[in-house]
């Protein structure tokens, strides 16, 4: 096929779009849809090699595989030693740990698999991940393995007529599957390879199914693609489910702008266009770090073009002397692809990352004080605390003498440990905490019904155990007002509802209002058989405490202190207060009053004299737990 100048123009507006928006989204809030863009690219050019090599009966999947290899993981590779050396001196422990777990799984293109599992890509900690946009390259890698096999076995028993129709129905399931599946589960379809497959799969059909045009219906249609991938860049946003139906949008654009061919266009000969377009890959493996670099050091937006700069600077460093290497890609005899260059590669990248990874980021080289704070970061102890870790239906029967009970979310179950430190034995502790879990009859998550059954067989159980003192300890303000540490258009979002605010869709205050009140009423209701505590809530600092300490040690050589006003609490809980004095008044229940033990009369503080009280922003570790253990023995020696 000879190079053409309109798909490398296409890849130059793909790219753009996707380091645009990834720099800032607000500049164009559906940039991150060039990524579907280059899939259908790629889908074209791959489909053309090997329907060429099956129609001259020469084609190799080995051969194929090793072109791959050779176009892509050089580039790649080059990208992981450099993040991992430059991690070795700027990134904390548990950033780097994970670092080398990404290096790992991106060089072994299963980056796309660890990532559906743990985050949603658009949330703000994703710019957490050195190599959050490798998952498209794995994407890309799996459909490379797994197309020409199946396209090689259809070969043997049918027509390439044949073949090229049940691609075409193939692509039209796929993408039924794709719109399915984000709406059934939008993080995980956004990632994985099946969603993403039709995609691809029609930049193939629209190599098999070329457009005859004349010159003037080439410009129209070429025109057309191109509005409708301009359309999505700019209407379309993170707040949409992705890909679905909308994916049809930039999808199709690119399909048509290939079916025009049209070599002679404005965007086909624009040399600069062009210029981006050759080094289109190496800028989108560069461009993702240069953002999270920004964020990592906290940098100011002047660094946003900065970062633009740069980003066309090492795309065309790496292209020149690294992507453009010319690795031999075929080889006579099997025996002889051994001495295929990309496989020892891909093996001593993934030795280097495994290393960093096994080794916790090879905690033994930073300074001591760096080690114990990530050991404070590490101290969740959230599964310690109590007989029966959580489950309300699976009590041990050694839990025979039960004197005192938590319920709650992670916050409770931060507390779980320091409770029991309270009582006697490790069995007078019932520990019904949940992580994520509102107290709230027919909670859901998301629409997950764990907690809602979880919840309702911890009320059962209480009755079991009456007069038995319950601890409660909710995030309330996190259920109600949404998350601190984020924009508030993040906080817009409702994923938490009762089946009194399922027909509420943002966050309003009728929303607040009825999640307020039902909160109180089944405290209310645990405080008719039990004596009941409610814990005051726990100072939220928008700050990873240990993280932001350990980078403050390696970068600036000095310890920060993570705090916020004593003013800023107070706000944030006016409504908790608000509600603790009534359900005091009205249900006898009491507030267990813990502020003093972290703030003062101006600041509430995530360490006490250098060693941190909490493992992230809002949740106690084992030492920051510990200081409210004398107030439960307080309490409990009431009830001995």
């Amino acid at each position: 096929m000879n190079f053409r100048k309109d798909i490398n123009g296409l890849r130059a507006i793909a790219v753009i779009a996707v380091v645009l928006f990834h720099f800032n989204a607000n500049w164009l809030p559906g940039g991150f849809a060039g990524v579907d863009v280059f899939f259908v690219i790629s889908g074209f050019l791959m489909t053309g090699i090997i329907f060429r090599g099956l129609e001259q009966d020469n084609f190799s999947i080995m051969r194929f595989y090793v072109a791959r290899a050779n176009r892509i993981i050089p580039a790649l590779a080059f990208l992981c030693v450099c993040l991992s050396i430059f991690g070795w001196f700027y990134l904390i422990p548990s950033n780097y740990k994970v670092l080398g777990r990404d290096i790992g799984s991106s060089i072994g293109f299963i980056s796309n698999m660890i990532f559906c599992l743990e985050m949603d890509y658009f949330a703000p900690n994703s710019k957490e991940r050195w190599l959050l946009h490798t998952w498209s390259l794995s994407t890309e890698w799996q459909f490379y393995i797994i197309y020409p096999l199946i396209l090689c076995v259809m070969n043997k028993f049918m027509s390439v007529k044949t073949m090229k129709s049940y691609i075409f129905f193939g692509a039209v399931i796929g993408f039924i599957g794709c719109v399915y599946a984000t709406y059934t589960w939008p993080r995980i379809a956004y990632f994985i390879f099946p969603t993403r497959a039709w995609e691809m799969m029609l930049g193939g059909i629209a190599y098999l199914f070329p457009w005859e045009l004349s010159n003037n219906k080439k410009k129209y249609i070429k025109w057309i693609g191109l509005g409708l991938i301009t359309i999505s860049y700019i209407l379309i946003s993170e707040d949409n489910p992705w890909p679905g139906y909308l994916a049809m949008l930039p999808v199709i654009g690119a399909y048509l702008v290939i079916q025009a061919h049209d070599e002679y266009s404005i965007f086909a000969q624009n040399k600069l266009l062009q210029c981006i377009g050759t080094w289109s890959y190496s800028i989108y493996l560069w461009h993702w770090p240069l953002v999270v670099a920004i964020y990592y050091f906290s940098l100011n937006e002047n660094f946003i073009y900065i970062g633009l700069v740069l980003s066309v600077i090492c795309g065309y460093i790496s292209y020149k002397y690294i992507e453009s290497i010319k690795f031999k890609s075929d080889f006579g005899h099997p025996v002889e692809y051994f001495n295929c260059k990309p496989i020892y590669i891909v093996l001593a990248i993934g030795v280097l990352g495994s290393s960093i990874f096994l080794t916790s980021g090879s905690l033994w080289h930073y300074p001591v004080k760096i080690q114990s704070l990530y050991q404070d970061g590490l101290s969740t102890h959230m599964k310690k605390g109590g007989c029966n870790k959580g489950a309300a239906n699976n009590i041990d029967p050694n839990c025979k003498n039960i004197k005192a009970i938590i319920i709650g979310d992670s916050h409770a179950a931060t507390l779980a440990l320091s409770l029991r430190n309270a009582l006697i034995q490790e069995n007078d502790l019932l520990n019904f905490a949940k992580p994520g879990c509102f107290i709230v009859k027919g909670f859901s998550l998301n629409g997950d019904t764990m907690c809602s059954e979880h919840i309702t067989s911890v009320y059962k159980k209480l009755d079991e155990y009456i007069e038995i003192p319950v601890f409660i300890d909710n995030r309330f303000n996190l259920y109600i007002d949404g998350k601190n540490e984020v924009h508030e258009k993040e906080n817009l979002k409702i994923t938490r509802h009762i089946p009194q605010t399922e027909h509420i869709k943002e966050r309003s205050e009728l929303y607040k209002k009825i999640m307020t009140e039902a909160y109180k009423n089944a405290i209310c209701d645990i405080s008719k058989k039990h004596p009941t505590y409610i814990m005051e809530q726990t100072p939220e600092l928008k700050l990873q405490v240990p993280v932001e300490m350990s980078k403050s040690i390696l970068i600036y050589s000095k310890t920060k202190q993570i705090k916020i006003t004593l003013a800023e609490f107070n706000q944030r809980n006016q409504k908790f207060y608000k509600m603790a004095k009534e359900l005091e008044h009205e249900c006898n229940v009491k507030l267990v009053r813990t502020k003093h033990l972290f703030c003062d009369d101006q600041f509430c503080y995530g360490d006490d004299q250098g060693r941190p009280l909490y493992f992230d922003d809002d949740h106690l570790n084992e030492y920051g737990a510990s200081r409210i253990t004398p107030i439960f023995k307080e309490i409990m020696s009431h009830h001995q």
